[in-house]
């Protein structure tokens, strides 16, 4: 049977990327090596590392404006202290928006590098909104945003106006929807959910935001020194980067950002509407800030629990329970995962409100 992935990441990813991979795990370029154990000094894989990283730019829209792209390891969870390290002035601050469970870890790694200023936060509602109403000092050295919640299923519609640099963790929605991606002086984003397996993490940088800090830097931690070795600063996880081009390849021949941003919104607005409509369930987020890449909800009635469980369960649906801090279920709905398979999860909260 098919399986209908709703996981949060490690995610689905595009059937042809699985094959393209597991080709190139036997025999990659016809070399007769694995990509598992080909040098990441030698030509077939520089070749990957420089598309790979020119193809970000380039479906971002950042060809050519002062960015550089960078495949790290260590998760976004590193990142949380790579940004307060490279672009946070010594005696300096930073302003943070509170939005879920992973700002409040980036927030939490940047308290020990200065002053860490949290602008606004939803958490006493459990984090179930985006807050609007909040004001980013001007001598702050960056603002730090979580673009989508993946956990509570919150994404932010619109981004500040600020002259104070603007970073953003985009780790669940990057590459899903149309932005001025220029108005980020720094991305960075775990490859597990839109891009790759997990084991890589991009970081799309304005070269000219770097080096201003006065302190000085770990050169693992250090932007620049992975800017000059072209992300070879030490052996990178070469599978992932591998995978990830494919990816990137795959959004690129469909028709890039602006044409899987129909394709997640059609998903979205399919489940959504079920949710509102059906009598059995009902939605976690504010519906302003519902995101499109993760759809959490709840039944109405719990006593429907064991029965709805085993009804998506038999339909072929993986992945769907929800996070413990919200409860209920989550569906993840990242961009390789088709219209089809968000229809059958429809169908089955359709048959569970016909059979009570």
């Amino acid at each position: 049977m098919k399986k209908h992935n709703y996981s949060a990441g490690p995610c689905i990813l595009p059937q042809e990327v699985f094959k393209q991979s597991a080709q190139a795990i036997l025999d990659f370029n016809n070399s007769g090596l694995s990509i598992l154990e080909i040098s990441h000094r030698s030509k077939d894989f520089v070749a990957v590392m420089e598309e790979a990283r020119a193809l970000v730019l380039e479906l971002l829209g950042l060809e050519g404006k002062g960015y550089q792209a960078l495949f790290l390891a260590g998760g976004a969870s590193l990142e949380f202290l790579m940004v307060p390290y490279n672009v946070m002035k010594v005696d300096g601050k930073a302003a943070y928006l509170d939005t879920g469970t992973w700002a409040s870890s980036a927030i939490k790694e940047a308290k020990h590098f200065g002053e860490t200023l949290v602008v606004a936060s939803s958490k006493p509602e459990n984090y179930n909104h985006i807050p609007k109403d909040f004001t980013i000092p001007a001598d702050a050295s960056y603002f730090h945003c979580t673009s989508n919640n993946t956990i509570f299923g919150t994404q932010m519609k619109s981004f500040p106006q600020t002259d104070v640099p603007l970073v953003c963790d985009m780790s669940s929605d990057i590459f899903s929807r149309t932005l001025d991606f220029s108005q980020f002086d720094l991305i960075y984003a775990g490859a597990q959910k839109n891009m790759g397996p997990a084991g890589t993490t991009l970081v799309v940088v304005k070269e000219a935001l770097l080096g201003k800090t006065g302190r000085t830097i770990p050169s693992m931690l250090d932007y620049q020194q992975h800017i000059s070795k072209e992300s070879m600063y030490n052996t990178p996880p070469v599978f992932p980067i591998y995978a990830s081009l494919l990816t990137l390849q795959w959004l690129k021949n469909l028709g890039g950002i602006a044409a899987i941003e129909k394709i997640n919104e059609a998903k979205a607005n399919l489940l959504y509407t079920e949710i509102d409509r059906n009598p059995l369930f009902k939605g976690t987020a504010a519906k302003e800030d519902r995101s499109t890449m993760n759809a959490t909800f709840l039944l109405v009635n719990e006593d429907h629990q064991e029965t709805f469980d085993a009804m998506w369960k038999a339909a072929g649906i993986s992945g769907l329970p929800g996070h413990r801090s919200v409860g209920g279920y989550r569906a993840s709905m990242y961009n390789a995962l088709p219209l089809e398979s968000v229809q059958v999860l429809v169908d089955v909260m359709r048959n569970l409100e016909n059979n009570i």
